[in-house]
């Protein structure tokens, strides 16, 4: 085996139609035997061929293969070409193409000898001499070997200098299996660093004509070519570290600054916790420092002299609240109040009385044939004093309508009308259904539609508080439960009203906590007017909310007022059917004895 250092060996071989095919196998051989000489490997020496004759043929490049059974299959699988001998343009070939870093060769700067053995046996039919030039300056070296019939002087012209070591003319094919062992040594040559002071200062490495230095590894190589200086690895600014690059031996390593630790991957660093180590005795929050530590109080507290605890901090007077009114400051907090008679707007900020407020509101009436044309008309009117409490616009409050008996049908949407004559209008137009109550499927109806943002509903996010208001005066003929509660759940305030033999079981299933808030009951639809005034009340409790006398209960006047109240009561509850086995007289005559008995303790 070559004792030299690694090669990148290109053989050119002439497949011409002078050379025969017993004389092809011969080169074949040649070039088998002298890659069984050579240590290869893709770190030692690498092997290309390539064919010429009249055009150029590509075996396999310096990178194809790296086992000495691979090359010699594919050289014996080599078909010749037999045409004509273009020498020169197999030269250009290996120098632009066979040997770039593309096709296998190391590069340059790695000093990894690049030689071209070119096996010929007859004259070239185009110029050489240059092209050959051109090789060598480009750093390629050159052995010319020719076979019988070659031209010596294009031998001559091709081969690196000295001739005497890079020209070989043969005299017959059958020799060239023995030339091939004379050839070999000439390649290898002895170990050049052997038998002379090569002043290296770490390593020699043996070409077949010469030698060069090498440094070991962390070590580059001066300029002298032969002593070597330590490697600063830190001084190209590769090395990767967050911190600190500290240079050793031709090698590096990363540091932290104080206060930090290098993490696994020995370049990054993260700073302790020092919060970790559980002694920093900070009532809210621990944080780390580079070295150190510090406490932070929550939002809303302030942190004391001892740099530790924590006391609450009057946001009301320490930041620009914004309230219209007033703020009211709690623990790490704080929020805004409206005086009474007025609501506290989407901002948490600004105030403003109830008929001024932003609500979404969706009235569900019952249409069934119970009610009967002259009655639904008093629903409409119903409806439309409603209307009249509210202030209509496309900012402010928003008006559904839907009518059902057996079927739902929305009559209008949230975002159809946008002014109280428009809906009032719009609303006596409404024509009467008649056929069943499916109040059930009328609630599944306005929460899966009426109030989607497609039908007008503002988004959820803008905190606009969204009302149903479902009038009926029968028995649901299917099940409301579910979409009661999905109503409720989904964020809608429910609003109950009954007329006549409404069930009040279902019409309190239906309403809003607290019940009594959000349920309404009227004995008929002649008497229903109150229900508008309690509507109001309900959705702007603040409304109509004045002083009130106190007075002493044993007064004339208030058993008087207390006598008229409580049989406006109980009128209300027979009309409910409430009282079913205790009739009004009875109740009166006991509250007539109630009476008495007050005025005698008088």
């Amino acid at each position: 085996k070559c004792r030299t250092g690694p090669l990148d060996i290109v053989f050119v071989i002439d497949s011409s139609r002078s050379v025969r095919p017993f004389e092809f196998e011969t080169m074949r051989r040649f070039m088998i035997d002298i890659i069984s000489s050579l240590d290869v490997g893709p770190n030692t020496t690498r092997v290309g061929v390539i064919q010429y004759s009249s055009q150029v043929q590509n075996i396999f490049s310096l990178k194809t293969f790296f086992t000495r059974p691979e090359m010699e299959k594919a050289i014996n699988s080599i078909v010749p070409l037999a045409q004509g001998t273009m020498t020169g343009l197999a030269i250009q070939y290996a120098m632009n193409v066979a040997f770039t870093t593309q096709e296998g060769a190391r590069p340059l700067h790695k000093k990894i000898p690049r030689v071209a053995i070119i096996v010929t046996d007859g004259r070239p039919q185009d110029r050489v001499t240059e092209v050959a030039t051109q090789a060598r300056n480009a750093g390629i070296e050159i052995y010319a070997v020719g076979i019988q019939r070659a031209d010596m002087n294009s031998l001559r012209a091709m081969a690196s200098p000295p001739l005497e070591e890079h020209v070989f003319l043969v005299e017959s094919f059958e020799l060239i299996q023995q030339f091939g062992k004379q050839f070999q040594d000439k390649l290898c040559g002895v170990d050049m660093c052997m038998g002379k002071e090569h002043g290296c200062q770490h390593s020699c490495v043996s070409t077949p004509s010469s030698f060069y230095c090498e440094c070991n590894p962390g070590y580059r190589l001066n300029v002298d070519g032969k002593t070597c200086s330590i490697i600063d690895a830190c001084a190209d600014g590769r090395h990767g570290c967050q911190h600190h690059c500290v240079s050793a031996h031709g090698s590096y390593s990363c540091r932290c600054r104080a206060g930090y630790y290098l993490n696994q991957d020995k370049r990054t660093c993260s700073m302790i916790d020092y919060c970790s180590f559980g002694n920093h005795s900070c009532q809210h929050e621990c944080v780390s420092i580079p070295g150190g530590h510090y406490c932070r109080c929550r939002s809303g507290y302030t942190l004391q002299p001892d740099s530790r605890s924590c006391r609450a901090t009057d946001l009301c007077n320490g930041v620009d609240h914004g309230c219209e009114f007033k703020c009211v400051s709690t623990e790490g907090s704080y929020h805004c109040v409206c005086p009474e008679g007025q609501q506290l707007q989407a901002d948490g900020k600004t105030c403003s009385r109830c008929g001024d407020g932003h609500v979404d509101l969706v009235m569900v009436i019952d249409g069934s044939k119970s009610v009967r044309p002259q009655n639904f008309e008093l629903v409409k009117q119903f409806v439309n004093r409603i209307v009249d409490l509210l202030e209509v616009s496309p900012h402010g409050t928003r008006v559904g309508l839907v009518q059902y008996s057996s079927r739902v049908r929305t009559e209008f949407p949230l975002n159809k009308y946008h002014s109280a004559d428009e809906i009032k209008k719009a609303v006596m137009e409404v024509e009467y259904m008649e056929k069943g109550t499916m109040t059930g499927l009328a609630l599944k109806h306005m929460v899966e539609h009426s109030f989607s943002e497609l039908e007008g509903a503002r988004p959820l996010s803008h905190n606009i508080p969204r009302i149903g208001l479902v009038f009926t005066d029968g028995r649901s003929q299917d099940d409301i439960s579910e979409w009661a509660r999905r109503a409720k759940e989904s964020g809608i305030v429910m609003f109950a009203v009954g007329v006549g033999k409404a069930v009040e079981e279902e019409l309190r299933e239906i309403a809003s906590e607290p019940v009594e808030q959000h349920f309404s009951y009227s004995a008929d639809f002649t008497t229903m007017t109150h229900l508008v005034e309690n509507f109001k009340l309900n959705i702007c409790p603040e409304e109509g909310r004045g002083e009130t006398e106190i007075r002493s209960p044993c007064e004339c006047e208030a058993l008087v007022q207390f006598q008229t109240n409580t049989v406006a009561i109980l009128q209300s509850l027979t009309e409910k059917h409430i009282l079913w086995t205790v009739s009004l007289a009875q109740m009166t005559a006991r509250l007539e004895d109630l009476e008495k008995q007050i005025a005698k303790k008088k």
